[in-house]
């Protein structure tokens, strides 16, 4: 299976014409800058948490298959590339450059650095913070980076986004509704008007001040995102 078409069977959209408007003409997986900018990218992270285990190398193997006849160079720049973390912005910035007209195979990506940082159980603090920066080299946004986090890992129990059950990336007016309906669900004049007992009342008013305090945070976060932006 080509190179690419690894990267591609773990995404979760798959790119098509109209997702990558003016990207190169040769295919990712036949573009050496690719390949070289991925390897290293990948074997920087497994080094991120302090070591780089036989799994996570593996794992690599898996999402980032080159031809046979690439393998030994592919292998050696892996082995010289996971010593150190050092040096792994400018690789993503030349992704980012190369194809910045295509954000989805720069997601694809990112989706292999999760599946790499996962081979050994766990995805540590410090290879999320890596990841996390190349996802910030790439151009996204942080909510673009929690949507793909929660893809991977879940979401947090303390993410907003969950309460209100709308992506991370899912327009303001979208953001906007649901909040009116789980607050319109559960107000307490409701649980009041079918009687219920006083201490499913309590409930209701934890639940609604619950979505509220959600749908704050997000439009805050928003705002400061837009803010950093336009600076």
């Amino acid at each position: 299976m080509s190179f690419w078409r690894n990267i591609a069977g773990l995404a979760v959209r798959r790119p098509d014409a109209g997702d990558c408007a003016d990207c190169p003409t040769t295919r990712p997986g036949e573009d050496p800058a690719f390949s070289t900018a991925v390897t290293a990218l990948g074997a920087k992270l497994a080094k991120a948490d302090g070591r780089a285990s036989l799994g996570e190398f593996d794992a690599f193997s898996r999402v980032f298959t080159t031809d046979a006849a690439s393998q030994r160079n592919v292998h050696r720049l892996y082995n010289l590339a996971r010593q150190t973390t050092r040096g792994y912005e400018g690789y993503a910035r030349r992704l980012a450059k190369r194809y910045a007209q295509c954000p989805t195979l720069l997601e694809d990506v990112l989706d292999g650095l999760f599946h790499i940082a996962a081979a050994d159980g766990a995805v540590s603090q410090d290879e999320l913070d890596y990841i996390e920066s190349v996802s910030d080299l790439f151009g996204f946004s942080p909510l673009v980076f929690r949507r793909l986090r929660a893809t991977h890992l879940g979401l947090a129990s303390d993410d907003p986004y969950g309460v209100l059950a709308v992506a991370h990336d899912a327009p303001d007016a979208m953001v906007r509704t649901a909040w009116r309906s789980a607050v319109s669900d559960a107000h307490p004049d409701r649980a009041r008007a079918r009687g219920l007992p006083s201490e499913f009342i309590e409930v209701a008013e934890a639940k609604a001040a619950a979505i509220n305090a959600a749908f704050d945070t997000i439009m805050r976060e928003r705002k400061a995102i837009a803010l950093e932006g336009a600076a």
